[in-house]
Parts: C-alpha cells; sequence; structure tokens
C-alpha cells in the first residue's frame, strides 16, 4: 500500500485487480508456487505491477529476480526500480514512518564491471540483496540466491523454455514465475489452456493512445521507399520521430542473408546519398558498447537525433512519446510477436502514427497483412497461434504442431476448439481434487498416463485389458 501511495499516478482498475490476483496466488497455501502470465498490450502498465509485487515479496523478506532479454532494457528496469523506492522512502518520511528498511537492488549483465559483478554476487548469495535486475547474467553459475521467492521473466518470448526454466531452478522450493509479454508465444497460450499458467490480464488500452495505422510495402518498390523517407522528413519537421530497424548489424555473404539491410550500412547509405541529413541519424546496434549504446538512446529520447536507426534491441524498453513512424526492413524476417512489439514503440504519445512492414515477396506480404487488421497483443496471439502451432506442451519446442496436439486430441484442434479444452481443463482439476491418489484412478484412466505411448492411440478403442496391465506394472517400459 505504501507503495502505491508513493507512485505519482493512479493506477488503472486492470492494474489493481492484476496485483490483487497476483499477490492472491502468491498467498495460497496450495502446496506448489504461482506459475502466471500476465499479459496486456503495449504500454499498458505490466512494469509498474510487477514492480509493486516484487516489492511486496522482498517486504516479506524473500528475494526477487527480475530477467530481462537486452541490456538495454534490464538497466531501464533498475533505474525504474531505483526510482520507486527512493519514492517509497521519501513518502515513509512524508507518513512518519520510522524504521523502514528498504530492500538492497542490484544490476546483473555480461557487460557489468568485474567488481560490481562480484558485489552483486555478494549481496544476493547473502540475502543483503532483495531486488536483482539483469540479463542472461542471471543464469550464470556464479550468480546463487539465498531466499529467492518471485522470478519476473519480462518479455518471456524472448527467451527460450531451458532458459526460464533454469532461473526458476536457483531455488528450493521452487519459487513464484510471473512471466510478462504483450504478445505470448504459442507454447504459453497452449499452456494456459492446458491449466500450467494462471492468466493475469490488463485489458485497457494505455490512456490517449490511438491505433498505429499499419502499412505493407514491397521492399524492392522504390518509388514507395522515396514515400516513406518523406514521411519521415516531414514527421521529423513536425516534431515527430522515427525507428528504421535492420535485421543485421553488418551485411553477410552468408546464403539467405546476403539480400539483407545491415544497420551500420543503411545508416552509412542513408546520409551519405542525402536521403536523410546525418545530423538527423543515430545508429544503435547490440555491439556497440554499453556507454555507446547509452549515449544514442539518450540523444534519441531527448529529440536532439530524431531518427534512430537500429537493429530489434530497441523491440523493448525504449518510450518515446514523440515517436511516430517505425520502418521495418525484412519484416518476414520477423515473428508475429516481436513486429507487435516493433510496432508498440511508436505511437506513445498524441501524434498519430504509422508502422511501415517492408517485405521482398508476395507471400510475405499477404502473411504480413494480417498485422494490419490486428489491433493489439490478444489478437495477434491468436494469428502468431494459428500459424506457428503450439508447441510441445510436454518438452521444449516453442512453436510447430506437437505431437500430443497433433495426434491425441482426436475429436477437436486448437484454436478453434479452445472453449472445448476449457471444458476439459475444469473437469480435469475437479476430477483431481476429488482424486489426489493416482493409485485409486480407474484402470481405463491410469493406463494412459502411466503409457506415454497410449496417447497416439484412439483410447476409445483400447481394450480394458491392456489398460489393466498398463495400470499394474508398466510405468518402466
Amino acid at each position: 500500500a505504501l507503495a502505491q501511495r508513493a507512485l505519482p499516478y493512479r493506477l488503472t482498475a486492470g492494474q489493481c485487480a492484476a496485483l490483487a490476483q497476483i499477490q492472491a496466488e502468491m498467498g495460497e497455501g496450495r502446496g506448489r508456487p504461482m506459475a502466471s502470465l500476465l499479459q496486456g498490450d503495449v504500454g499498458c502498465g505490466k512494469t509498474i505491477v510487477a514492480f509493486l509485487a516484487a516489492l511486496g515479496v522482498a517486504g516479506a523478506g524473500y528475494q526477487v529476480a527480475l530477467m530481462a532479454p537486452t541490456e538495454v532494457l534490464a538497466e531501464q528496469h533498475a533505474r525504474g526500480l531505483a526510482a520507486l523506492l527512493a519514492r517509497v522512502n521519501r513518502r515513509a518520511s512524508e507518513e512518519g514512518l520510522t524504521g523502514l528498511a528498504l530492500p538492497g537492488l542490484a544490476l546483473v549483465t555480461g557487460s557489468a564491471r568485474r567488481g560490481d559483478r562480484a558485489r552483486a554476487a555478494a549481496g544476493l548469495a547473502d540475502g543483503s540483496v532483495a531486488l536483482a535486475v539483469g540479463t542472461h547474467a542471471l543464469l550464470s553459475e556464479g550468480t546463487a540466491f539465498a531466499r529467492l521467492g518471485l522470478v519476473v521473466i519480462d518479455e518471456q518470448h524472448r527467451f527460450g523454455v531451458v532458459q526460464r526454466g533454469r532461473l526458476a531452478g536457483k531455488a528450493r522450493p521452487p519459487p513464484h514465475v510471473l512471466s510478462m509479454s504483450a504478445t505470448p508465444i504459442p507454447r504459453s497460450l497452449a499452456l494456459l489452456m492446458h491449466g500450467d499458467l494462471s492468466h493475469v490480464v490488463i485489458r485497457e488500452q494505455p490512456p490517449g493512445r490511438g491505433p498505429v495505422a499499419t502499412r505493407v510495402l514491397d521492399s524492392r518498390d522504390e518509388a514507395a521507399r522515396r514515400q516513406v523517407y518523406q514521411h519521415i522528413l516531414e514527421e521529423v519537421e513536425a516534431g515527430g520521430q522515427a525507428y528504421i530497424i535492420c535485421p543485421l548489424v553488418e551485411e553477410s555473404a552468408a546464403p539467405g542473408f546476403d539480400d539483407l539491410r545491415a544497420v551500420t550500412e543503411e545508416h552509412a547509405r542513408l546520409t551519405r546519398e542525402g536521403v536523410l541529413p546525418g545530423h538527423l541519424c543515430g545508429l544503435l546496434h547490440g555491439r556497440m558498447t554499453g556507454e555507446e549504446k547509452e549515449a544514442a538512446l539518450s540523444a534519441f529520447s531527448s529529440g536532439r537525433v530524431p531518427v534512430l536507426l537500429s537493429t530489434t534491441v530497441v523491440e523493448v524498453g525504449v518510450d518515446v512519446p514523440a515517436a511516430s513512424v517505425m520502418v521495418v526492413e525484412a519484416a518476414e524476417r520477423f515473428g508475429l510477436a516481436q513486429l507487435h512489439q516493433l510496432r508498440g514503440r511508436v505511437g506513445r504519445g498524441a501524434r498519430p502514427a504509422t508502422c511501415y512492414l517492408l517485405a521482398s515477396t508476395a507471400a510475405a506480404r499477404d502473411k504480413l497483412a494480417v498485422l494490419a487488421s490486428a489491433r493489439d497483443g490478444f489478437e495477434v496471439a491468436e494469428l502468431d497461434f494459428q500459424a506457428r502451432g503450439a508447441g510441445d506442451l510436454l518438452g521444449r519446442r516453442q512453436s510447430g504442431q506437437s505431437r500430443m496436439l497433433g495426434s491425441s486430441l482426436k475429436a477437436c484442434s486448437l484454436p478453434r476448439d479452445a472453449a472445448l479444452l476449457e471444458q476439459a481443463r475444469a473437469a480435469a482439476a475437479t476430477f483431481l481434487h476429488a482424486n489426489p491418489n493416482p493409485l485409486d484412478w480407474p484402470p481405463d484412466l491410469l493406463g494412459p498416463v502411466l503409457r506415454h505411448q497410449f496417447l497416439d492411440l484412439d483410447l476409445h478403442e483400447m481394450p480394458s485389458s491392456s489398460l489393466g496391465g498398463a495400470a499394474g506394472g508398466g510405468a518402466a517400459d
């Protein structure tokens, strides 16, 4: 409550409901940790909900690990948490609250100085640091936690299944896990339908944000390109800003990559040929040093450099309200979830925004055209699910038609029969609550569980004697 009172704004009703649900699930004495997916569209305020949940866990004496996919985003989260802690401290002083001990905060990234990494590791190991914000560096063997209670995975579609599991595996008993995404990957959506994840949703659109107009263009059409660049210049003249996203840092001669535009060469070409004045254009990519990236982002965020040529390092964590144009080169190389995130970098202020998706083939443009009608992350998730499949619910694949879904669901298919699957999920939950001991289950149910290969068969055609045999001793087969 103190942290919420310290905020310079009021949470929306959706944010309050989401925070209450997360806190309730973490507080339930159900014998297993929370595993929740916090979903909301780009910019709806998921991050502050996660911050407030994290402060609650830290206040209860546990540690929190927040993992972000890029150093840019991890550093932004660290600054955001530090600012929130400072506000909490000031608010406590204003209210006359004494003896408040704020949790320690550490940033853990691969580019951090050795001494800083060592101090952070020591603080996490002895428990004096309660809030750890970092990148994949949090997964390293040298990072251990004294009492990890909550893992927050931001932009979870950017991490693999094993990576997400490794961080949660750093604690015994397992910690609560809160994943965040504006567009869940298909595996996440399928797991959600089958009960492994609870769903926490923020439905409201951010105040004042309108839809981003999305246009799909032929990347080989030079006339269309000239119009895009002219639009950028007009927006800059009117006070707007623009991103130009390229898939590569440097040009590559490798097959399949030789025709892709690289951000370093594209920056040089556009400024050399006078397409965009050099003083207007900044450059950002993952191979730059931390200081170089910070300088490039600072120049763009302040408006000193209104056009930023970048790789997808800006996909998440960059909030520039004046940005009104997004151009994505070779858009067919990116997934729908990633394109939706990139599109979400513009239209965050009062200016109308446009996203240009450039693709080289008609087939690719047809596939990308669905984004022109998909207005929010919920729609994109459904489209991505239909296009890529549910992934492997029992394993590590994050897309494609899984063996389980492809062979076991004889009477339905996802996502068409999602309502039927939800009914089955509810029935299974009721049965498990009433029959927690598998030894009490009837043979015709226990058999398929013990012999996984039975899942490939039509169960109604299997003789009862086979199921009985499986129940009696086939678990080791």
